[in-house]
């Protein structure tokens, strides 16, 4: 499970960040060693530098295991930050912060995108064209034309998210199973694609780039969400990527369940015959 903890250094001027950046670089492996001295788990992979102005912030990226380990990262990086304050003498450091917003924990944002905490997942289906129409009442072009304008919706609406409702399907899953729900939001960011193949069938994949999901530790262990979790195999160590898969494949099906209703119009009269009475 990768996670990230962002630090933020603040120098005199903007050379002392540059070189304050450089010797990081120099030093990781001996940084990576007071970092892991707190967790049995927790193993620095790499750091980061972003520079601007006269800050360098610092987004230290470890592995965790199958425990999600936000707090555990934190230790992690609090005592390779202690190591660095103590032997760091080029430059004096005028300020220091444990969190300067560039971690965005618990928001969406690019770099969690790009440089993802949690899992990058992707699920994918043809679904062919009979099924589509007999069972969906949507024909597969209607779903393709759909797409291609929602895409331009997306991007006119700035959203982290060129489908409908990722966010329905993880929070669900992540309230069953004992997940921080608070990590819907980094979560739920997610890319749609869809494609006509050349028999008349359609193909659609959704890659979730930060799905932060654990299967060990924190509330995985209460009762309830521990049973959920054991229903599908993927409760304890060495489970989290087979249970990242199962959250991607529910938000897929959410993906084509609503798509489809919109683009057959049965979506108002689906939820005034289905839906929560009033």
């Amino acid at each position: 499970m990768p996670c990230n903890a962002p630090r933020s250094f603040t120098f005199e001027d903007a050379r002392g960040a540059r070189d304050f950046s450089k010797w990081v670089q120099a030093h990781i492996p001996t940084i990576a060693y007071h970092a892991e001295q707190t967790s049995s788990i927790a193993k620095l992979q790499y750091i980061d530098t972003f520079l601007s102005n006269k800050f360098a912030f610092l987004r230290f990226n470890f592995s965790t295991g199958d425990a999600a380990g936000q707090n555990m990262v934190g230790r992690a990086t609090y005592a390779a930050c202690s190591w660095i304050f103590d032997h760091y003498k080029e430059h004096p450091i005028k300020h220091f912060y444990l969190e300067s917003n560039f971690a965005t924990d618990k928001k969406a944002s690019q770099v969690n995108s790009m440089r993802r905490p949690g899992k990058r997942v992707v699920a994918e289906c043809t679904i062919k064209r009979d099924v589509l129409i007999q069972r969906m009442r949507v024909e597969p072009e209607q779903l393709f034309n759909h797409s291609l304008v929602a895409n331009v919706g997306a991007i006119l609406s700035g959203a982290n998210n060129n489908g409908l409702h990722s966010a329905n399907g993880i929070t669900a899953m992540f309230i069953a199973t004992g997940q921080d729900v608070a990590n819907v939001s980094e979560s739920s960011a997610g890319v749609i694609y869809t494609e006509m193949t050349p028999e008349g069938d359609l193909y659609l994949s959704i890659t979730i780039p930060s799905l932060i999901v654990a299967t060990y530790g924190g509330g995985t262990g209460l009762a309830t969400q521990r049973e959920c979790l054991e229903l599908l195999d993927c409760y304890g160590k060495n489970r989290v990527q087979k249970f990242a898969e199962i959250v991607a494949g529910v938000v897929l099906a959410g993906e084509i369940s609503l798509a489809s209703a919109i683009s057959s119009s049965d979506w108002v009269s689906s939820h005034e015959k289905f839906g929560r009475n009033r």
